[in-house]
């Protein structure tokens, strides 16, 4: 008899509790998550903000993760540091519900701390944390149509809190010599830098996402510290995709780094 993940198996539960269809899907070799099929998902976003914080620091014991939705970021970054605790918090009802369960799944309840808050306002041990990480959503509210699905539209636009607040929320919990990692819209650089500015963090090195070759960036990774930086170091582009659609060799190297094969993401 073939064996049954029992991961598979609460994927089915979880499918008739929320009575829509449910995917459980590789984050890393060993770890899954369960994502709704037709909601906010694991992206490219995610795997590189995961992938950027954990070449910025050689070890790290406390992490922590900033409206984590279903916990891709911080359980990646989680991964690379096998003596690290994680605390993520995480606001909007349905993606804390899959946060909970994504930790519970890969047996993690002994090194992962879930809070379900706004991370304006719940409070963690101030300069606690060696490395942070946040992916805040991307649009203010007046940029487009907010999605009717309260996850996908928490997940996308600025219902509870901007990356400002993001920033200052990792100041405060940031712990001398830390690292705080992010993504934003390379378009809206000039926003991301002075949210940086505003919570008194020092912009360490940025690097720009680009697709495919040949189109403008999509996205740019950030890593920041209080402590003072002579000048910010302004990496060469990560380039996804090639102009033939495949593959680069540094992002399937950034996939095997985590024990992942070819696939593909998405925002």
């Amino acid at each position: 008899m073939a064996w049954l993940d029992p991961r598979e198996t609460r994927r089915a539960e979880l499918e008739r509790e929320f009575g829509e269809p449910m995917t459980l899907d590789g984050l890393t070799h060993a770890w899954k998550i369960f994502q709704r099929r037709h909601g906010h998902r694991h992206s490219t976003d995610d795997l590189l903000t995961g992938w950027y914080a954990t070449t910025k620091v050689r070890s790290a014991h406390r992490l922590l993760d900033l409206g984590s939705g279903i916990g891709t970021v911080g359980l990646l970054a989680l991964s690379r540091f096998p003596e690290a605790t994680l605390t993520a918090i995480e606001a909007q009802e349905i993606s804390f519900r899959l946060l909970c369960e994504n930790v519970a799944a890969n047996g993690l309840l002994a090194r992962v701390t879930t809070l379900h808050g706004d991370l304006r306002t719940t409070a963690v041990a101030p300069a606690d944390f060696d490395l942070i990480t946040g992916s805040p959503p991307y649009f203010d509210i007046r940029d487009g149509i907010v999605p009717s699905d309260s996850q996908k539209a928490h997940a996308r636009f600025e219902l509870r809190g901007d990356v400002r607040d993001y920033a200052l929320a990792a100041a405060r919990a940031l712990a001398p010599g830390g690292h705080f990692v992010f993504c934003f819209p390379s378009v809206q650089r000039v926003r991301a830098v002075n949210a940086c500015t505003a919570a008194k963090l020092n912009i360490v090195s940025q690097r720009n996402v680009v697709p495919r070759t040949g189109v403008p960036a999509l996205f740019t990774l950030f890593a920041c510290r209080h402590e003072h930086v002579e000048a910010t170091l302004f990496e060469p582009d990560y380039v996804v995709r090639d102009a033939h659609g495949e593959q680069t060799a540094e992002h399937a190297a950034a996939r095997a780094s985590f024990g992942m094969g070819v696939g593909v993401e998405r925002r």
